[in-house]
Order: structure tokens, then C-alpha cells, then sequence
């Protein structure tokens, strides 16, 4: 009997159903990329028990001419396999022959031009090149445009095989380094800002083997991790600043500017090691001709760049770290960069910003952070940055801040910038909103304060996702898919779903898990998800995947006995909490939060308010913290 009255209970659920068919929007909710985990990439967000990082560890010596602009390096690096595969080849990018006539880059470049313009008749040239591993040696490789194939006679081991490869290079340094590397001519000498500048190992990985998109422009770089010795000689008269810590200052440093520099490293003050009215003084010099070879040294990093010129001025001051840790700020720039208002901020800046990240998300890891003036928008690499010389106050400020927080990522958390742009500049744009408003106590404004003045872009036609390739996007469209989108996407996560504590729980835990490691989309995703306790779906999806927009609505506000019926509206595609605030007639108010599953089975959601007082206005978002397309339908009001 029980068994008939089901049956029939349901089937009359069935007819019921032809006439009025159930809303659901469970595929909003719905797991929307392949996020199940398995052995070297767990499903919480972790590296699995077989996760694995090749490693590659270089010496280099280089000298440079400042008569020729010509850079000669001799190069040996020591390649670890740690994969479970042998490796017949390894794949190293040889990024100077991006600036060629016929490059990929180059061909690719639209006819008036872009940001990533470059020279186009240098190139690298490798010569006497021996690769060897299991006592055997071969000099068999191929160029591929920005990329190197280096065969071995005998594979290089799985579990733990070693290489050797040793080469020599040399090139023209070219003025116009796609707004990334180069040299600029000023009043007192040429600035050399040297980057991509060695060829350097790709990265093999459990996710798609080698990774080797070509360097076109707007895609960054993807390296693995290795220590980095680099001597590098140049004129006696030229100072050398890089992503190392310098081992032999007492060679290359007279003795005045020794005792500068180490009153600089107690000093929490700005300290000149090189004052404007000392740029060409011959009694700085450690030698008075020839050449010098500056010695140093940086462990564990993906990347090595350096400067040199006669042209600087040169300051510093301590940085203090956590659990007492010291490492030195430095700025080195023109005398044309010279002023208060402009580079003789910049080791302020670049000290105040990375005190700022290394307390409040992981500590800085290296042993000093150097900013470059020089003819180059902004770049980051390891330890050092490029900043444009003619920068001032605000501008200098957060350009400084912006490539100084790229250390975290994607220098610490190692993410593909050629793939994910998202991961290192939308994860940096939203670490710089913090650090921006912690600066003497907010001396700039932060610009991501006023989120809905975006929206054009968000109901423009031509927008993209944050999910499109950075060397596939329309340029138009890069600095809100790379940068503002998904770095608002983090300031909803935290200041509207999650909440400040839950979400920093969950971040500090994502960066100290990943820490010199190679994390994808999906790992991110999924540590979020465990460390909160959060089904994210939903926003994951509709944020960093897609086009959708939010559109949250207050359509109606109805008496109900003693209490109020309010009716809320999802009118965008995208499901969201419901943030509100209630105002009474007595002047009181109360801000409540309906959760995001109210959107699960339908559009609309009508929410019983108890309360004995009268409603005069119901705010959704009273903060304006969402990016929502639409305020004109976010507040109710009994006077309308």
C-alpha cells in the first residue's frame, strides 16, 4: 500500500510538472572545469604525493661593452630531472631573437605598432655548445625562434637524472627592448637594463610536458626555479646592480662608498651611496681604467636580471623583515630622474612596499629589491624592477609598488604569466589596493576605491574573459582581463562572500603552499575552496571564465503583518549573495546578508524580515563592494 501511494504521489507530481515546470539554475552552481584531482595535483588545492619541478642551476660570466652595446656571456647549467619521464632533449628559450625582422613577435606586431614594439635586427648567437649527461656529450641543437632544442646522446634520467650544458652567447643590445629590456642614452651615459638576456631553460611540467610559447609580447615568461652565480665584467666606471646580493663589494666599491654602503644597511632612512653632484666623481671608482667584474649571487629563483651604467645616482636603506631579517632597498637613476617629487622617493617606496607584503602575506625572500630608471613602462624580474624615468609622486609610486608586488607573484608563486596573465597581475593589482591604502596612511588613492566606475567596460560588446591567452587579447581589453577584473574578483571574494579573515586564512595558505612551485587555475581554485569550507562554483565560473555580469535588484517591499516581505531580483548571470541594508523611520539601521544559495531554484527570492519598526529604504550592497552593472534598481524607498 505504501509502495501505490508513493507511486501515485509521483506520478502526479509528473503531470503536475507538464504544466508548470520547476526553475533551477543548477548549472550555475555546477563544477565547470576538470577539478578532480589526481596524483601530482591533489583536488584540494595541494601538489600531489607525485608532483614534480625540474630544476636548473647557472653560472655565467658576461661582460658588456658600453663603445659596441655588445653583451658576451659564456654560460654552464646544471639541469636536475626530477620527472618520473627520461628526457631525450630539454627545450631553453633564447629570447633576443625576438628581435629580429622575421620573429614571430615581429610578424605579429600590427602594422602602427603597440606597447611591445622592439628593434628588429639583433639577435643572439650561440656558439660552442656541449650538452652532456651519463658521461656522454653531443652539440646537436636547433633554433626555433625564441626557442632552442638541446639534444643529449644519452637521456637525462628520470628521478632525480642530471645534465650539463655549457654554451657561449653574444648580441647587440637593442635600444628599444619591447618596453621590457634595453638601454636608454642620457645626459651622463647610456642605462643598460638587461633582461631575457642568457638563454634559459623552459619548464617541463605534469600539465602539457614542455612549455614553449613563443615570446610575442604581451605574454610574459614562464621559468623554473635554480640558483644563480653571475660575474659580470664592465668599464671600471660603471655601477652594476642586479637581482643578486653583491659577494665582492670590497673589489668593486672604493672605500668610501663601502662605508656608505653599510651605513645604508642600518638606516631606515634613505642613504646616498651615489649623490647627484658625484655621478662622473673619479674618487668613487674602485679603479681609475680598464674593467671591473661584480660578483653575485641569488638562490632559488626563476629568473636573473642586472643593470650598469655611469649615469647613476645610487641610494639605499634597510628593509626590515620578519623574524628580524634585514635586506636592502636600493634605487639607481639618472640625473635627469633626480627630485623629491620624483626618484628620490623611489627607495621609500620600494622599501615601504615590500615590508608591506612581507608582513602581511609571505616573507621576502630575497636580499635585495633594486628599482631601475629606465625607458621602460614597468617590468618586474626577481629581486630588481624597471621603472619609467620620467615617473613622479603617485605615478612612480605605484609603479614601484605594482612591480616590486610581482616578487609574490609570480616570482614566489611561480604561475605560466604566458597563459594566465590573471594569476601574477590580477593576483599583484589586488595586493597593490592594500599596500596603496597602508602608505603613510593613504598619501595616494587606492584606484580600485571606486569599482563602478569600470562598469562601462563590463556592458561594452568588446570585452573579453579573463580566461583568453594575454598574447590573444586585444590589447584594448588586456589591462581589465589581466589586471582589474580578476583583481576585483579578489576584492569581492574577500570583502563581500568570504570576509576579511576567512579569505586571508585561505590566500596566506594558497602562497605558503605554492611557494616556489608551479600552481594552474584549478589549484587555486580548489585550495580556496578547502581552506574556506566553500563551494565557489558559482563564482569561479562566472567571474574568471566567461562574459557574465552581476545585476542584483530590490523589486518589491510588501507589509506583511507585523513583519516585511522583500523581494530581490538576480538580473544578471551571475548568482551572488544579498548584501543589504534596511533603514527604519526612527533613523536605525541594519545591514543582513541572504546567502548565495537563495538563487539556486530560481530568479527571484522573497526574504521575511521580522521586525516591529517601519521600513522607509532597503539598500542591496549599501558598501559598493560588487562591480553591479545596474544601481539605479539597488535601493527601494518608500517615498517612490
Amino acid at each position: 500500500m505504501m509502495k501505490y501511494n508513493f507511486l501515485a504521489l509521483f506520478m502526479a507530481m509528473l503531470s503536475l510538472n507538464a504544466f508548470a515546470q520547476l526553475e533551477s539554475n543548477q548549472d550555475e552552481f555546477d563544477d565547470f572545469m576538470y577539478r578532480r584531482g589526481n596524483t601530482f595535483r591533489a583536488a584540494s588545492g595541494v601538489p600531489g604525493i607525485n608532483y614534480f619541478q625540474n630544476t636548473s642551476d647557472y653560472k655565467i660570466d658576461v661582460s658588456l661593452d658600453s663603445e659596441t652595446h655588445q653583451i658576451k656571456g659564456s654560460l654552464t647549467m646544471e639541469y636536475t630531472n626530477n620527472s618520473p619521464y627520461d628526457l631525450d632533449f630539454i627545450w631553453m628559450y633564447v629570447e633576443q631573437n625576438r628581435f629580429t625582422e622575421d620573429s614571430r613577435g615581429t610578424l605579429t606586431t600590427p602594422v602602427d605598432g603597440n606597447r611591445y614594439n622592439g628593434d628588429t635586427d639583433k639577435g643572439m648567437t650561440i656558439s660552442n655548445l656541449v650538452a652532456k649527461t651519463q658521461g656522454s656529450s653531443s652539440s646537436k641543437h636547433s633554433m626555433t625562434d625564441t626557442r632552442m632544442k638541446v639534444y643529449f646522446d644519452k637521456p637525462v634520467k628520470a628521478n632525480g637524472g642530471k645534465a650539463e650544458v655549457k654554451m657561449d652567447f653574444e648580441y647587440i643590445v637593442p635600444v628599444d627592448g619591447m618596453d621590457r629590456m634595453g638601454r636608454l642614452k642620457t645626459e651622463n651615459g647610456w642605462i643598460y637594463a638587461m633582461a631575457q638576456w642568457f638563454p634559459q631553460v623552459a619548464v617541463f611540467d605534469d600539465v602539457v610536458g614542455w612549455n614553449t610559447e613563443p615570446y610575442l609580447g604581451a605574454g610574459e615568461f614562464y621559468f623554473g626555479y635554480g640558483d644563480f652565480e653571475v660575474n659580470i665584467t664592465a668599464p671600471y666606471d660603471q655601477v652594476i646592480v642586479s637581482s643578486g646580493k653583491l659577494l665582492n663589494s670590497k673589489e668593486v666599491l672604493s672605500k668610501k662608498l663601502q662605508r656608505r654602503m653599510k651605513k645604508a644597511q642600518k638606516s631606515d632612512k634613505t642613504v646616498y651611496l651615489i649623490k647627484p653632484d658625484e655621478i662622473l666623481d673619479q674618487s668613487l671608482k674602485a679603479k681609475q681604467s680598464g674593467t671591473l667584474t661584480w660578483k653575485f649571487k641569488i638562490d632559488n629563483s626563476r629568473d636573473f636580471a642586472f643593470a650598469s651604467s655611469r649615469a647613476f645616482i645610487w641610494d639605499a636603506a634597510k628593509m626590515n623583515l620578519s623574524d628580524d631579517r634585514e635586506a636592502l632597498a636600493q634605487s639607481v637613476y639618472p640625473i635627469e630622474s633626480d627630485g623629491q617629487n620624483a626618484w628620490s622617493r623611489s627607495t621609500e617606496y620600494t622599501k615601504a612596499s615590500v615590508e608591506h607584503y612581507s608582513e602581511k602575506w609571505f616573507e621576502y625572500p630575497y636580499d635585495v629589491a633594486v628599482n631601475v630608471a629606465a625607458e621602460i613602462g614597468g617590468m618586474e624580474y626577481p629581486a630588481l624592477s624597471f621603472c619609467s624615468y620620467d615617473r613622479q609622486s603617485g605615478r612612480l609610486w605605484g609603479v614601484t609598488d605594482h612591480e616590486f608586488g610581482h616578487n609574490w607573484f609570480p616570482m614566489i608563486v611561480g604561475s605560466n604569466e604566458r597563459r594566465y596573465a590573471w594569476m601574477d597581475e590580477g593576483f599583484n593589482t589586488f595586493i597593490n589596493y592594500y599596500s596603496t591604502k597602508a602608505f603613510n596612511e593613504g598619501e595616494y588613492p587606492a584606484g580600485l576605491d571606486n569599482r563602478r566606475r569600470l562598469v562601462p567596460w563590463f556592458k561594452s560588446d568588446s570585452r573579453e574573459g579573463i580566461d583568453t591567452y594575454p598574447d590573444v587579447t586585444n590589447l584594448r581589453n588586456l589591462g581589465m582581463t589581466a589586471y582589474y577584473k580578476p583583481a576585483l574578483g579578489l576584492l569581492m571574494l574577500r570583502e563581500y562572500i568570504l570576509g576579511g579573515k576567512r579569505f586571508d586564512e585561505a590566500f596566506k595558505s594558497y602562497i605558503n603552499t605554492w611557494a616556489y612551485k608551479h600552481p594552474q587555475p584549478s589549484d587555486f581554485f580548489n585550495h580556496m575552496e578547502n581552506v574556506t569550507g566553500e563551494n565557489l562554483n558559482w563564482f569561479w565560473k562566472n567571474w574568471f571564465y566567461g562574459n557574465n555580469n552581476i545585476d542584483l535588484a530590490i523589486s518589491k517591499v510588501e507589509k506583511k503583518n507585523a513583519n516585511y516581505l522583500l523581494t530581490f531580483e538576480n538580473k544578471g548571470d551571475i548568482p551572488m549573495p544579498v548584501r543589504y541594508k534596511v533603514s527604519f523611520a526612527d533613523g536605525s539601521q541594519e545591514i543582513k546578508t541572504l546567502p548565495v544559495e537563495v538563487w539556486q531554484r530560481g530568479n527571484s527570492w522573497t526574504h521575511e524580515y521580522q521586525t516591529n519598526q517601519e521600513i522607509i529604504k532597503v539598500e542591496i550592497d549599501p558598501e559598493k563592494k560588487l562591480v553591479d552593472i545596474n544601481s539605479a534598481n539597488d535601493i527601494w524607498s518608500s517615498e517612490d
